[in-house]
Order: structure tokens, then C-alpha cells, then sequence
């Protein structure tokens, strides 16, 4: 028989730990490993900052290193006991990243500290300071998930209510006056005096398990094609309306919050996931037409009648050209950008050593330019390696879409990898001068609570979907070699595995 489209949850067994199989291995011992490994690269680098800024390396420059391990590890423990079967380099690869961002930014409080001849900060004093506790609240939520969704098909219950959920996240600072929700020209913020929440961050989860509910149903109806085109399968045209409305949809995030990176990155999730449901390259070759289609005309009216476009009009001008006078003298001009480029030409293939630069010379180092800071000190090779850390992560998120047996998971896990890797493009591309700048955060790198948290969210999905691709079934394994089990059936689908 034929299995559901989405297969019911498979009931929580109430002890995680009861249902690992004698001879199988969890390899939560390799992911402690690698995970102390990874803290010791971070007491490594905070160890160089204070060697290059107070010319001696002081009893308390471990003290950061090990708040941050601590915090690591006890998430380490809740993903021990609650997905034991979780990819172990998940967990060890983000921390490392996310480690060097809260030593990054305390390197950039110490510095400012010494330039203004101020007391050194506290702990969760300063920019580091503030990053160190919203590493704290994230992993708090990332256990909280790990904790209450123990089977990842539960979410496909609410994927109607995430999708309006995500919606109306991505929509609420564009109807919010300026004053409270524009940041650098785009609308991306809720700000309340000094506190700030950036809402479309939270929605990626949102949307991602709505578009994958969504084309797990429709996935048959979508893969229809109505004719052949130079070798490409194209879909019928009754069946675009979903696409069309995802652009129009990111057309008005581009029209109403300025912001070309977040209309990328919501339309670009949901192409993707598309091609992943069909495995029809022609949803690629429309959706790409439509994206840049939309990005030529919204730059063409900006040019001739302003108004909401004008903003995009004006990066994309000092994109085409930030070396130039007129561009780079211009209040929110080119200078930013210069400033990135020179930074990252400055650092060449190794870097001047962590606190031995001038990161501070960049404007908005702490969050959006983060990566030229970084790549002053550490170099080529070094932001090189976060890239590599970047590319391991998106592709063991993949990869647990590709082994987990249920569709849903596979569109999810897919869908969550590919959002984390587009979103590391659209920031490097932006800094880098590929693309025009855009206001998105680098994640687990940058400060800021909202993309820290989202983020991590993001992660404890994906080693929940892990858990349940790399699990074993029952009376699989080692001790299969006992009395003849009953047929097991594959987490409540309709279909059973039958050994001989």
C-alpha cells in the first residue's frame, strides 16, 4: 500500500535513552570530543587577543572560553539523552562558530575600552558581554525544542497556522511607522527603547515546515509537466499560482521593508523546496526568472519615480560602482563598503592575529560586517576555515533530509539547511560586492539576540530530524541475531519492512 503523504507521529517513548539498541553506537562521545576540541580553538583565540592588546596573556582570558564551553556542554547533555542518534559534528561545528563570534565582539569591547581609556568590561559587559547571555537564552530554547518535540512529524499538525504565523512575522515592521522599525533604511526591527527584536527572523522555521506540508501534499500535482522546452520539463500553467504568489509576496517585502536579502531568502526557500518535492529543474529556471525579473523592474521605477523603490535603487547604484566620489561621499553611501573591501585586502592570506587589527574602522563590524572585522585578523585561510564550518553544517542538514525516511522531514531538513547557506551567501555576497548590501545578520557570528536564537532553533530541528534519519529500526543491528522480531513499521506509515 501506498503511504500518506505525511505519516502519523510515531508515539514518544518516555526514556530516549531506553530505546538504544545493545551494540549501536550514539557517537555522543565523538560529539564531546570534537565539541572540547572546538572550545579550546576559542580559548585559543581570545588567549591571542589579549596577548596583542595588553602584551601578555592574563590569568582570566580563560574565563570567557570556559562560560561559553559550559553553556555548550550543557546542551551537549539535553542532546544526549534526547536525540542520541543526532549527527555529532552538528552541535561541535555551530559552537565553534558561535564561540568566535562572543570572542570577536568582546575583542571589540576590550579595544574600545582601551582607546577610550575606560575600565576593561565585565563579562557580560559590552557587545561580548550581551552575546555571552543571548548564547545562553538560545541554547535554553534549543533544549526546550529537543525537550517538547520529540518527533519532528508533530509540527506538520500546525503548518497551517506556522505558515500565517511566518507571514505575519515577515510583514508586521513593514506596516510599523519608520521610527520604530527602519534600521539602515531597511524595515526589518520592533524596537522598544533600547531593546530590538528582529521578527522575521523567527519566521524561516515557520515557513519552512508550512511550505513543506504544503508541497508533500501537492507534490504529485506540481510534478506534472504540460511541455518540453530545450530539454526542460516545464510545469503546467494552472499549476504556478503557488509560485507566483511566493514572488509577489517577496516583491512586497522588497517594495515595503527595502530589503533585497529577506526577499531573496523567502522566495529562494520556497523555489528550492519546490525543486526538492518535484525534482523538476524547471521550477529553478522559472523561479530565477521571476526573482531578477521582479529585482530589474523594482530598480528601473526606483530610478524614474522613487517612492518606495528608491532605496534599492540607491544600493543597488553604489553597489554597481562604490568607488566612486559621488557614491562613496553620500550619506549612506559606498563608504561602508570601501571600508569592508579594504579591511578584508588589508587582512591578505593570514591575517594581522586576532586583536592585532583595526576592525573598528569598519562601520557596523558587529553585526552586518562582521566578516570583514574577522578577516582582517584571521585572513583569507582563517575566514576560509568558518566558510568550510558554514558548508559542513548546510551539508549535514542535507544530509539528514536525505536519510530520514518520512517526506516531510526531508523537505524540512532540506529547507532549514538550504535557509542557513543562502543567508551566508546573501551577507558575503553583500560584503564581498557580488550582490547589493543587504541588512541580514551572519548567523551565529554577528550580535544580535533575535538571528542568535532563530538560528539555534534552526539547529535543534535539524538534530531532531538527525535523531530520526540515523536511529536504528527495531530489531535492526547488532542484535538481530535473537528470536524473530515482528515487522516493524516504519514510523506509522503504511508500509512495513519484512525480513526474511
Amino acid at each position: 500500500m501506498t503511504a500518506p503523504a505525511v505519516p502519523a507521529p510515531t508515539p514518544a517513548n518516555t526514556g530516549e535513552m531506553s530505546r538504544i539498541p545493545t551494540g549501536w553506537k550514539t557517537r555522543r562521545n565523538a560529539e564531546l570530543g570534537l565539541l572540547i576540541f572546538a572550545m579550546l580553538i576559542v580559548a585559543v583565540f581570545g588567549a591571542t587577543v589579549e596577548a596583542n592588546q595588553f602584551d601578555e596573556i592574563r590569568m582570566t582570558s580563560w574565563i570567557p572560553a570556559a562560560l561559553v564551553g559550559i553553556l555548550f556542554l550543557g546542551l551537549h547533555i539535553v542532546v544526549r539523552y534526547t536525540a542520541p542518534f543526532a549527527d555529532p559534528v552538528l552541535l561541535p561545528a555551530v559552537a565553534l562558530i558561535n564561540g568566535i563570534g562572543v570572542g570577536f565582539l568582546r575583542r571589540l569591547d576590550l579595544a574600545r575600552a582601551i582607546a577610550q581609556k575606560q575600565p576593561e568590561p565585565g563579562i557580560f559587559a559590552g557587545t561580548g558581554g550581551r552575546q555571552l547571555a543571548w548564547t545562553l537564552a538560545s541554547l535554553i530554547l534549543a533544549a526546550v525544542l529537543l525537550l517538547v518535540i520529540r518527533d519532528h512529524k508533530i509540527v506538520s499538525r500546525y503548518a497551517y497556522t506556522l505558515g500565517l504565523v511566518g507571514i505575519v512575522l515577515v510583514m508586521i515592521p513593514a506596516v510599523l511607522p519608520s521610527s520604530i522599525s527602519e534600521v539602515n533604511g531597511a524595515k526589518l526591527w520592533i524596537r522598544f527603547g533600547s531593546f530590538s527584536i528582529q521578527p522575521g527572523e523567527f519566521a524561516k522555521i515557520a515557513l519552512v515546515s508550512f511550505f513543506a506540508y504544503y508541497l508533500v501534499r501537492k507534490r504529485e500535482v506540481l510534478s506534472l509537466a504540460s511541455r518540453r522546452f530545450l530539454g526542460v520539463d516545464f510545469p503546467r500553467g494552472r499549476d504556478l499560482g503557488p509560485v507566483v504568489t511566493v514572488w509577489l509576496l517577496s516583491l512586497l517585502v522588497l517594495v515595503f521593508e527595502k530589503d533585497l536579502g529577506t526577499a531573496l531568502l523567502y522566495f529562494g526557500l520556497f523555489v528550492v523546496t519546490l525543486y526538492v518535492a518535484t525534482e523538476r529543474a524547471s521550477w529553478l529556471i522559472i523561479g530565477l526568472v521571476l526573482f531578477f525579473g521582479g529585482v530589474y523592474v523594482a530598480y528601473l521605477l526606483g530610478a524614474s519615480v522613487g517612492g518606495p523603490f528608491a532605496n534599492f535603487y540607491d544600493r543597488a547604484e553604489v553597489w554597481l560602482d562604490p568607488f566612486e566620489l559621488e557614491n562613496y561621499e553620500r550619506v549612506g553611501g559606498s563608504y561602508q563598503l570601501v571600508q569592508g573591501l579594504l579591511g578584508l585586502g588589508t587582512g591578505g592570506l593570514f591575517g594581522s592575529g586576532p586583536g592585532a587589527g583595526s576592525p573598528g574602522l569598519v562601520p557596523e563590524v558587529r553585526t552586518d560586517f562582521i566578516f570583514a572585522g574577522l578577516g582582517e585578523e584571521i585572513g583569507l585561510f582563517g575566514l576560509s576555515a568558518i566558510l568550510v564550518l558554514y558548508l559542513l553544517i548546510v551539508e549535514r542538514g542535507m544530509r539528514a533530509g536525505l536519510a530520514v525516511r518520512d517526506s516531510f522531514g526531508k523537505l524540512v531538513a532540506g529547507g532549514l539547511a538550504f535557509t542557513l547557506g543562502l543567508q551566508v551567501f546573501v551577507i558575503l555576497g553583500g560584503i564581498t560586492g557580488l550582490i547589493p548590501l543587504t541588512g541580514q545578520t551572519t548567523p551565529f557570528l554577528s550580535a544580535g539576540g533575535s538571528s542568535l536564537m532563530a538560528n539555534w532553533l534552526l539547529i535543534a530541528m535539524l538534530l531532531r530530524i538527525s535523531d530520526a534519519a540515523r536511529q536504528p529500526a527495531t530489531g535492526a543491528g547488532p542484535e538481530r541475531a535473537g528470536p524473530k522480531k515482528a515487522p516493524t513499521q516504519l514510523h506509522g506509515a503504511m508500509t512495513e519492512v519484512i525480513k526474511p
